[in-house]
């Protein structure tokens, strides 16, 4: 079964959606993306999920990627004797940043990370618990951190820790996650989420681990630190992909500073012709309830008007109690987001001086499909670069995205408005590939007799980036494809 819906759903898998049953749910209702929180789990979890998600993807004929993503340098307080202790605004509070601490009481607690104490300084607001508990630090010595509790709660073990405003120093890749690259590489997962990224050359030492591995994944980086804002452009250059991942972020540099902040990045993304993500909370209370909140349904309902690809479920679906009604939920609100709102692409403001065949070849379908009725636009792709090129554009018709490569397909399930289709066009001149394309998507049920498309191709598809050539077609007698003309 093929789904039209324009945007894609990123579901984490955790003990809620570990069993094949469960994951085969969630991709008849309707997940594109899975993501694996290499945050918990050893790599034997990680494989049998790997395993059963393309187990389920199968049976289903779909289409369905895998996303691993790294744990990264997240600070995070150490264990309480008790467990958890109960806090008062007012009182003193200290973070020891020392590897031999003893567990932690009512007037102090460990910190994972011992460089604490060289990037925070008298005056600066630590949040705690995503923010639930804030401190203001007082005094700052060779390895405590003194502060006074500026809120009251309840705080317990290995809650994480941020400062507001960002400025820690602390690298985005940890051993762990070096470790972690390696199994992922071995898994043969699709996309590779690195967290906590600061800037471009985080991204390139992930992509040369990947390489080292002999792995070529599309990488995600993570926009969650205030230090990622300022070197926003040249991150997104060097990803495949940009994740808004709005808890630690919005902690960073506040609440009210996100929802702007949210739509800069889906602009950015879009702009420098690349995926974009949506995270954090999106549908939280159905964490423990059935039906979302209409500000829930709101919230996604706007990211997919701004132009987000993907939304992604957490805790919904790793740990909640309906994780298949959170996905069920989440297609809903973005198939009504669609139907409700559609713009115009402005070509005015489109890139110019386009350096690649591929990308001239996306931008004229693009513009093509805007002034003359079509029911769709093919592209036949080795990669999916044309595809996603396409998929920069609004635009009202699906794009089919052809691909003999399982791999290419994964990541077009990513894609805004890309539909993956499994073809092979080895051997075939182009006009025969056009041919035998058209009769493939009219057999799926996805054009019908009279249907006019946008092809395109190139003259050697066995090429990365070979796309050169644009034809426009009309869907004959059983399928066949009737050329009406070739740019």
């Amino acid at each position: 079964m093929i789904d039209l819906r324009r945007t894609k759903i990123l579901a984490t898998l955790g003990p809620a959606s570990d069993s094949i049953e469960r994951i085969a749910e969630l991709v008849q209702a309707g997940v594109n993306v899975v993501r694996l929180n290499f945050s918990h789990g050893t790599a034997a979890d990680h494989a049998a999920r790997v395993e059963r998600v393309r187990q389920a993807a199968a049976r289903a004929g779909r289409e369905v990627g895998i996303l691993a993503d790294l744990q990264g340098p997240k600070i995070r307080i150490e264990k309480f004797a008790a467990g958890k202790v109960e806090l008062k605004a007012g009182q003193r509070f200290d973070l020891v940043a020392r590897a031999d601490v003893e567990p932690g009481d009512s007037k102090s607690v460990g910190v994972s990370y011992l460089g604490l104490v060289d990037d925070v300084r008298a005056g600066d607001t630590l949040l705690l618990d995503d923010g639930l508990i804030a401190m203001r630090v007082d005094v700052v010595s060779a390895d405590t951190v003194s502060c006074t509790v500026l809120t009251d709660g309840v705080l317990s073990d290995r809650k994480g820790l941020n400062r507001l405003g960002g400025g820690l120093s602390l690298g985005a890749l940890t051993d762990k996650d070096r470790a972690d690259i390696v199994t992922a590489a071995g898994l043969g997962v699709d996309f590779l989420a690195v967290s906590f990224c600061r800037s471009a050359e985080d991204m390139h030492e992930t992509r040369r681990l990947a390489h080292a591995a002999g792995w070529e994944p599309a990488l995600v980086a993570k926009i969650e630190r205030a230090e990622a804002l300022t070197n926003l452009d040249e991150i997104v250059d060097a990803s495949e992909a940009v994740m808004v991942a709005r808890g630690d972020l919005g902690v960073e540099i506040g609440d009210a500073e996100l929802p702007g902040l949210q739509k800069k990045i889906i602009r950015t993304a879009l702009e420098r012709q690349r995926v974009v993500i949506t995270a954090t909370q999106m549908l939280q209370s159905m964490v423990d309830n059935p039906i979302p909140t209409r500000a829930e349904v709101l919230d996604v309902a706007n990211s997919v008007i701004d132009g987000t690809d993907a939304v992604m479920l957490s805790a919904e679906t790793a740990s909640g109690a309906y994780p298949v009604k959170a996905v069920e939920a989440m297609s809903r609100i973005c198939l009504g987001a669609e139907r409700q709102f559609s713009m115009d692409t402005d070509f005015e403001a489109a890139p110019r001086g386009l350096g690649q065949a591929d990308q001239a070849i996306a931008m004229a379908a693009m513009f093509l499909s805007e002034h003359i009725k079509v029911r769709a636009i093919v592209a036949l792709t080795e990669s999916g670069g044309t595809a996603r090129f396409c998929s920069r554009f609004r635009s009202d018709v699906p794009i089919y995205g052809l691909s003999r490569h399982a791999g290419a397909r994964r990541r077009m399930a990513l894609m805004r408005d890309v539909v993956p289709v499994a073809f092979d066009s080895r051997g075939r001149p182009p006009r025969e590939a056009a041919r035998d394309a058209t009769r493939l998507l009219f057999e799926l049920g996805l054009l019908t007799v009279g249907d006019r498309l946008i092809f395109t191709s190139g003259d050697s598809m066995e090429s990365k980036g070979a796309t050169n050539t644009l034809r426009l077609l009309e869907v004959g007698p059983g399928g066949s494809a009737e050329g009406l003309g070739t740019l």
